[in-house]
Parts: C-alpha cells; sequence; structure tokens
C-alpha cells in the first residue's frame, strides 16, 4: 500500500512524532531528531526512546515508513577542512540518533561547493562523507535527496546522484528521496502523465529504481527550471494533479514514505485524504 504522511514536529520529545503523525491520518512520517538549526544535542533520553517506539507500534509505524531529516547546517561537501570536520561529526551523530530509535533511514541534502571546488571534487567529498558515516554505524541507510539547484548545491541532476550512488562502498545501505517541488525547479517536466513518466524512466536509466527508499510530495510555486525551493500545497501550484495521481498508482512507490513538506500543516489531513482519492 502506499504510506503517505508529512514531516511532523518533535515539540515536547521525539516520542511526540507518531501521535502528531497519528492524528492526521498519517501512513508514514518524517521528522527531526534534534533541533535543525542546532549542531549539537543531548543524546536521547532512554525514556524519550522507549516512548518513541511504543508509540510507533500503537501508531502501526514501521521502521521503514519514517523518514528521519538530519541538521540544515551540514555540508557532507564543504572545502574547508575544519567545516567539513565539523559536518562529518554532526552527520555520523545525526546517524547513532535514529540508530538509537531503531530507525533504518536518514534522509539529507547531498552538499554544496561553495564555488570553491570543483563538482566533481565536491560530490567525492560527499560519498567519503556517506562512507565514513555508514562505517560508524550498523543499521541505517542514507537516503540522499535531491535538491533543486539553488546557488551552489549538488544533487539536482540524476547523474550527480549517480556518482554518489557509485562512489558510497555498501550499496545496500545507500538510496534516493525523491522531492517533486525540487525535481521540478531543477528542469524535470512532472505537469503531464507522459511527462512524469519520462522523469521515472529516467531515474530508473540513470540511478536505478531500486534505489528509491522515498519521497517528499510537494507541489511547486515557482515553475519548471526556476531553480528555486518554493513549495505548495497539492494541487495548488504549478506541477498540478497528473504527477501526484502518477506517483499513487506507481508500484515502486508502494510501501515507501511517501511525505508532505507543504507549507500549511493545517492542511495535511485533507491533503493526506486527497493523495489517497487517486
Amino acid at each position: 500500500m502506499k504510506r503517505v504522511g508529512a514531516h511532523v514536529s518533535i515539540a515536547g520529545g521525539v516520542e511526540n512524532a507518531p501521535l502528531h503523525a497519528k492524528s492526521i491520518g498519517a501512513k508514514a512520517f518524517a521528522m527531526f531528531t534534534k533541533n535543525q538549526r542546532q549542531w549539537k544535542a543531548p543524546k536521547l533520553p532512554a525514556l524519550s526512546i522507549d516512548a518513541f517506539m511504543n508509540n510507533c507500534i500503537e501508531g502501526g509505524f514501521k521502521p521503514e515508513h519514517i523518514l528521519p531529516h538530519d541538521s540544515y547546517l551540514i555540508n557532507l561537501g564543504s572545502p574547508d577542512p575544519d567545516k567539513l570536520r565539523n559536518a562529518r561529526e554532526a552527520f555520523i551523530d545525526e546517524m547513532q540518533r535514529v540508530e538509537s530509535l531503531g530507525l533504518i533511514l536518514l534522509n539529507f541534502h547531498p552538499g554544496s561547493h561553495l564555488n570553491s571546488i570543483d563538482e566533481e571534487g565536491c560530490l567525492k567529498l560527499i560519498a567519503e562523507s556517506i562512507n565514513m558515516a555508514l562505517n560508524a554505524t550498523t543499521s541505517v541507510t542514507a537516503v540522499i535527496e535531491n535538491t533543486a539547484g539553488q546557488g551552489t548545491n549538488l544533487g539536482y541532476r540524476f547523474e550527480q546522484l549517480a556518482s554518489l550512488v557509485e562512489w558510497v562502498e555498501d550499496k545496500t545501505r545507500v538510496g534516493v528521496c525523491l522531492d517533486t517541488c525540487h525535481l521540478f525547479a531543477s528542469g524535470y517536466d512532472l505537469q503531464t502523465n507522459d511527462a512524469i513518466e519520462s522523469t521515472f524512466k529516467e531515474f530508473d536509466r540513470i540511478v536505478g529504481m531500486k534505489y528509491l527508499k522515498g519521497m517528499h510530495l510537494n507541489d511547486a510555486l515557482r515553475p519548471l527550471g526556476s531553480r528555486l525551493d518554493r513549495h505548495a500545497s497539492i494541487g495548488k501550484g504549478t506541477i498540478g494533479m497528473e504527477a501526484f495521481s502518477y506517483i499513487m498508482a506507481h508500484p515502486a512507490c508502494e510501501e515507501i514514505p511517501l511525505i508532505l513538506e507543504t507549507p500549511d500543516s493545517d492542511q495535511w489531513s485533507s491533503e493526506i485524504s486527497l493523495l489517497y482519492s487517486l
């Protein structure tokens, strides 16, 4: 079945995330494991971990349907050695926090070259960073999110994602999360059934559909190829409904987290119902 949910709050503790997800009718969810704007955080208390796991069981959420996201501060391709070291330490900590919760996926943005290193050099730093984090953990899969191509961010072309997957040593613990708004902003057309089918086939040819571990379902405020990451509510942006109908019918999207990051959280319950109606 399709597992639609949203990126929910952890206010009051991570144990509240599955409760928030259940309250909106979600069958999957995403969350941060700490404040996403801070480098460090205390270790998760044992009581919070136990409560989180119990609430997931009661809510019917399995580890493969939960897609935690790392801190926005982390740049795994930083050309600055000190900043790269800090980013790698923070990413390993994020992976370990996910592992302590009994989860198996960590979603992250690849990194940025900051106009200080060439694209290939930056991608190799990112892949090296991923390998270090996988070696420091045992069970979490690193799920690379495609980007909108803003600024110097990498990961906005399938070829870049494919390079990262190629250079990750343990292919069983790497995957991709496709964000529909980011796809559209970076130039992949999704506006018609034929267009999104062509985009999915291109992803399968270049990266491989077997690496698809989750999706972010967002409409886009800006037109195709804008390179601007501006989300809109489902059916109220420039992508339109055909793309979401296609995703809800596609067999590759079975049993993976399909996560809303649309701007109006009060509408998530309605948007989840809308997607299931497709």
